[in-house]
């Protein structure tokens, strides 16, 4: 889908056309989507429309941080929402998905039917430093692999260091760092060790770039966004449902942040999963999405059509 005279936005539709839509939002920014995140929607019931952000992995051009910024992808969503002809949906997303989700559903409450969250990243400068400067006590071995690629005059400042190398056209120079990072953040997502899953994200060098690139861009500029932002504008959606999940064991998105909206969402419901972890693929988190999925399509049984 163009949505702009630069970008071109891919998108793809799982399920029952005439089925309750839903938009489900990738993380990272950066990370794109896949079929996967579909999992949770029975597919007789349900909708499912995903889309890769501006400049993310199968939109184009990729990588490109022109006319990028979370208002942009919010304008997208509306976009591709039209493009298809739906009328109202619920919003769906986890980490930087759910920042995303939630700022749509402000600027635009009366295309939203609810909200499914996991993993709810608020956006403050603390909650995007915390991944750079904080997230490292929790894991200092892979926090190392991060600072060895950075010379030791340069530490002081490892976001600017970093932002420094991923817009950098040549790979000798980004490369490294974008797999460290993301070998980094892989661990840090899942709960119990999962080789495996690491290995498969580290091992996506366009993954790596994609998302080590877009995350510095938006943390150099603030994300964009006023501190303290969606906080501050949640009574646009106040009159909304909505289902938060979250992992006591998030060391990404620390759980603070889920109560802080949730107190902050009157007529929120709260799902903190006692041994969850920050990712989806954790199966407490999997099996808690399935459940808010089944639950939303019981509440809104008149949307779907067969």
């Amino acid at each position: 889908l163009k949505v702009s005279d630069l970008h071109e936005i891919f998108y793809a539709t799982y399920g029952n056309p005439q089925g309750l839509p839903v938009v489900v939002l990738h993380g990272g920014p950066g990370a794109g989507f896949n079929e996967g995140m579909a999992a949770p929607f029975d597919l007789k019931l349900w909708n499912v429309v995903m889309f890769d952000q501006r400049g993310s992995m199968r939109s184009k051009p990729f990588g490109c941080m022109e006319e990028n910024t979370p208002a942009h992808s919010v304008a997208d969503i509306e976009k591709l929402r039209n493009h298809l002809g739906i009328d109202k949906w619920v919003v769906s997303g986890g980490s930087w998905g759910s920042a995303l989700a939630l700022l749509y559903g402000q600027s635009h409450p009366e295309s939203c039917l609810g909200f499914i969250l996991r993993g709810v990243w608020l956006v403050r400068e603390q909650d995007y430093l915390h991944l750079f400067y904080g997230m490292g006590k929790i894991f200092p071995e892979a926090y190392q692999y991060v600072v060895d690629v950075i010379p030791k005059e340069e530490r002081a400042d490892l976001l600017g260091a970093a932002y420094k190398r991923v817009m950098d056209a040549d790979p000798e120079v980004y490369l490294p760092i974008t797999k460290a990072f993301m070998h980094f953040d892989a661990l840090a997502a899942t709960r119990l060790p999962n080789p495996g899953f690491v290995e498969s994200l580290v091992g996506n060098e366009k993954l790596c770039l994609s998302v080590m690139k877009a995350f510095c861009y938006y943390a150099k500029h603030r994300f964009f966004l006023k501190d303290n932002q969606i906080l501050s504008e949640m009574s646009r959606i106040a009159h909304l449902p909505s289902i938060i999940i979250h992992g006591r064991r998030d060391a990404i998105c620390l759980p603070e942040m889920a109560y802080l909206l949730h107190r902050h969402w009157e007529g929120s419901r709260l799902w903190m999963i006692p041994d969850g972890g920050h990712s989806a693929s954790d199966p407490s988190i999997g099996e808690a999405l399935t459940k808010a999925a089944e639950t939303f399509a019981q509440e809104f049984v008149k949307e779907i059509r067969f």
